[in-house]
C-alpha cells in the first residue's frame, strides 16, 4: 500500500487532470450525445481511480483512531458503484482529489518563500585581525565566531549582527526595520548593525555579536519557518465536521442493514447520506468568494484566508510602504526667499547624488515648482560630505545640501525666519537645508508621506466592525506618535525589530484578540506569520506577498476594507450552503424511513441540491462593492 500511496502522491496533478478529462467527457456524451451508456463506463472509471488514494487515506487516520469524512466517501462511492450510481461515485472523487491539488499548490509556493529568505542572508564575509587591520580573508559565514571582526565595503552585506568599532557609513535596513531612508552609523557612538543590512557608502568594521541563527535576520528565518508549519496542520471543516457526521451515518447504515436485512437500503442511505452538497457547496463559495476578491484587487490565497479575516477584530500595521508611500518626498518646504533660482540650484546638485533624500528634493522640483529636469543649470564640481551632505558648484554659484553639521562646517547662519522646524523634527521628519552663495535659502522636511487612502481605509475599517487598530514600526518614537495622531489610532509603538512586532502581536493573541497584519516588507515576515491573518501588500517583498495570506494588490491600502466585506459575505455564503447541504440530507432521511423518497427520486433531491448550492454561491459574483461595503445587485 505505500508504494501505491508514493505513486499517486507523485503525480497527484496528472491524475486529477486525466480525471478532469473524463468528467468532461462523460458530461458531454451523457447530454450531448445521449450516450448515458458509455458516460457510465467514464464516471465509473473516474469513481475507481478517485477511490484508492480515499481509500488509503481513510486507512491510515483509521490507524489514529481517526473516522474521516474519506472513511464515509469511500463506502459511500463503493456503495454507489455496487448499486449502479457511477456519476455520484465519479463526481465525489473527483471533487476531492482536485481539492487536494489546490491546498498542495498553495503550499508549495508559500514554501519558496522561505527558500528566498536563505538566498537573502550574507553567505561569505570578510575577516580581520583587528579593527584598523586591511589585510582580509573571505571566509564562509558558518566560520565566524561571536567577537570576531569583520570588513565590511561600500555596496557589500553585513554578515552578522555587531557594533561598528571602526569607521562610518550609511546603512539600508529596510530588510530588518523597514525604514526607508539610510541610517548614518559610526563607531564613534558604537552603533549597532544587523545581519542581511546593506552599507550603502562608506567602510565599517564590525565585531560580531551574534552570528548565524541567532542574529536577527537568522530569527526571521525561524520565525518563518515555525509559523509556516503550524498553519499548514490546519484542518478544513469538513474533517471537524466529518468527526461526528460519518460514524452517524455509517451506523445508522449498518443498524437500518441488520435490521431490515436490505442490503440495497443500507447501501442508499450511504448514496444519499454522502455529503455532496457539501463537498461541492463550501469550495464553491469560497471560490466565489476568492473570485469576487480578485475582481477588485483583492488576492486570497485560499478559503480558510477568508474565514479567518471574518472573524478579525484588531489589524496592527506596519508603518513603512503600507500606511505610508515608503519613498521619502518632501512633506514640509519653505523658501526663504521670492526667487525660485535656488530650486533649480538645488536639483542641479542633488541630481549628482544617489542619495534617497536628493531624489526627493528633485521630484518636489519638478513637481511643485514645475522645473524641467532636463535643463537643469550645469554642475562642474561636486564633494560629497559623509554624514553631512553635499557642496556643488552650479553656474557660478557654490551650493551646500545637508544637515545642519553642514551648515555649521560651511560658516552658514542658521536663520530659520518664520518656519517651525521644531514641529517638523517632532513629526520625524528629515530636515535638509540648502544654502546659495553663502546664504540659507530653503528649509525641506523630508519623511515618509501617508498613502492618500490611508486615512479613508481605517474610516472604512471602523465601520465594518474592526475595534482596535495598531500600527508597529521600526522608525523612532516621535515619528510613530505623530503618524498616529494623525490617523486616529488605538495604539502606536516605534524603534521595534522584526521579533519585536511578532510577540506583540502574540501578546494582542493571548487577550483574545483576533489579529491581522498589514505589511510589505521582508522585515515583516515573522509578524505576517505569527498573526491570525497576514496581508502584504502587493507592490512590496516577494517574500512578504508569498508567504502572506492575502495579498491587496496594486498595494491600495483602501481595499483592505472592501477584502474584509468580502470575506464576511463568503463566509455567510458558504454558512448559507452548509445549511442546505444538511437540511437536504435531513430531508432525504426522512423521506427514505417515511417511504416517499426511493433511490432515484434521492438522487433527483441529492443532485437539485447541488445545483440549488452552486447557484447560492455564484450569487457571491453578482455583487457589487460600494464603498468597501458588499451589496446585492
Amino acid at each position: 500500500m505505500l508504494t501505491l500511496q508514493k505513486f499517486f502522491a507523485n503525480n497527484k496533478r496528472a491524475i486529477v487532470i486525466g480525471m478532469t478529462v473524463f468528467v468532461a467527457a462523460a458530461l458531454l456524451l451523457q447530454y450531448a450525445f445521449g450516450l448515458g451508456f458509455i458516460s457510465n463506463w467514464l464516471y465509473g472509471a473516474v469513481g475507481v481511480i478517485g477511490l484508492v488514494p480515499l481509500i488509503i487515506k481513510a486507512i491510515n487516520s483509521l490507524k489514529f483512531k481517526v473516522v474521516s469524512i474519506e472513511l464515509l466517501v469511500s463506502v459511500a462511492v463503493i456503495g454507489a458503484l455496487i448499486i449502479g450510481e457511477f456519476s455520484e461515485a465519479g463526481i465525489v472523487t473527483w471533487l476531492f482529489l482536485l481539492g487536494e491539488v489546490i491546498e498542495d499548490a498553495t503550499l508549495a509556493k508559500t514554501r519558496s518563500a522561505i527558500k528566498e529568505l536563505t538566498e537573502l542572508a550574507p553567505q561569505t564575509a570578510w575577516r580581520v585581525e583587528s579593527p584598523t587591520d586591511r589585510n582580509a580573508e573571505e571566509v564562509d559565514v558558518d566560520e565566524i565566531d561571536e567577537d570576531d571582526y569583520l570588513l565590511v565595503k561600500t555596496g557589500s552585506q553585513v554578515p552578522v549582527d555587531g557594533r561598528i568599532v571602526f569607521g562610518d557609513g550609511h546603512l539600508d535596513e529596510a530588510s530588518v526595520t523597514g525604514e526607508p531612508l539610510p541610517r548614518h552609523k559610526s563607531a564613534e557612538g558604537s552603533d549597532e548593525v544587523f545581519a542581511g543590512t546593506n552599507l550603502t557608502d562608506g567602510t565599517i568594521v564590525v565585531q560580531a555579536t551574534k552570528v548565524g541563527e541567532d542574529t536577527v535576520f537568522g530569527k526571521i528565518l525561524e520565525l518563518v519557518e515555525e509559523a509556516e508549519d503550524s498553519k499548514t496542520g490546519a484542518q478544513r471543516f469538513i474533517d471537524r465536521f466529518s468527526k461526528y457526521y460519518t460514524p452517524v451515518v455509517l451506523l445508522i447504515a449498518l443498524i437500518v442493514g441488520i435490521v431490515t436485512q436490505d442490503v440495497r437500503l443500507a447501501i442508499t442511505i450511504l448514496v444519499l447520506g454522502c455529503p455532496g452538497a457539501l463537498v461541492i457547496g463550501v469550495p464553491v463559495s469560497n471560490v466565489a468568494g476568492i473570485g469576487l476578491g480578485a475582481r477588485h484587487g483583492v488576492l486570497a490565497k485560499g478559503a480558510q484566508m477568508l474565514q479567518s479575516l471574518s472573524e478579525v477584530d484588531t489589524v496592527v500595521f506596519d508603518k513603512t510602504g503600507t500606511l505610508t508611500t515608503g519613498h521619502p518626498a518632501v512633506v514640509h518646504a519653505q523658501t526663504l526667499s521670492e526667487d525660485v533660482l535656488a530650486w533649480h540650484l538645488a536639483a542641479s546638485a542633488e541630481r549628482e547624488s544617489s542619495h534617497p533624500l536628493a531624489a526627493a528634493i528633485v521630484e518636489y522640483a519638478r513637481t511643485t515648482h514645475s522645473i524641467d529636469i532636463a535643463n537643469l543649470p550645469a554642475v562642474s564640481e561636486t564633494h560629497v560630505i559623509a554624514g553631512k551632505g553635499i557642496v556643488a558648484s552650479v553656474e557660478g554659484h557654490h551650493v551646500a545640501i545637508g544637515n545642519e553639521a553642514l551648515l555649521a562646517a560651511e560658516n552658514i547662519a542658521l536663520t530659520t525666519g518664520d518656519n517651525d522646524t521644531n514641529e517638523w523634527k517632532h513629526q520625524g521628519l528629515s530636515l535638509v537645508y540648502v544654502a546659495v552663495d553663502g546664504q540659507l535659502r530653503i528649509i525641506a522636511g523630508i519623511g515618509d508621506a501617508l498613502r492618500p487612502t490611508t486615512i479613508t481605509a481605517l474610516s472604512q475599517l471602523r465601520e465594518r466592525g474592526i475595534k482596535h487598530l495598531v500600527m508597529l514600526s521600526g522608525d523612532g518614537q516621535a515619528t510613530v506618535d505623530a503618524i498616529a495622531g494623525e490617523l486616529g489610532l488605538d495604539e502606536a509603538h516605534g524603534g521595534l525589530l522584526p521579533q519585536d512586532k511578532a510577540d506583540f502581536i502574540k501578546q494582542l493573541q493571548t487577550q483574545g484578540r483576533k489579529v491581522a497584519f498589514v505589511g510589505d516588507g521582508i522585515n515583516d515576515s515573522p509578524a505576517l506569520v505569527a498573526a491570525d491573518l497576514g496581508i502584504a501588500m502587493g507592490n512590496g517583498t516577494a517574500t512578504a506577498v508569498e508567504i502572506s495570506d492575502v495579498v491587496l494588490l496594486n498595494s491600495d491600502i483602501s481595499k483592505l476594507p472592501t477584502a474584509y466585506s468580502i470575506a464576511r459575505s463568503t463566509v455567510a455564503n458558504t454558512r448559507e450552503n452548509i445549511g442546505i447541504a444538511l437540511a437536504t440530507v435531513l430531508f432525504l432521511f426522512i423521506g427514505l424511513f417515511a417511504g416517499f423518497i426511493y433511490m432515484a427520486s434521492g438522487m433527483l433531491v441529492h443532485e437539485a441540491s447541488i445545483l440549488i448550492v452552486v447557484v447560492n454561491a455564484l450569487r457571491l459574483l453578482r455583487k457589487k462593492l460600494d464603498g468597501g461595503q458588499v451589496r446585492k445587485n
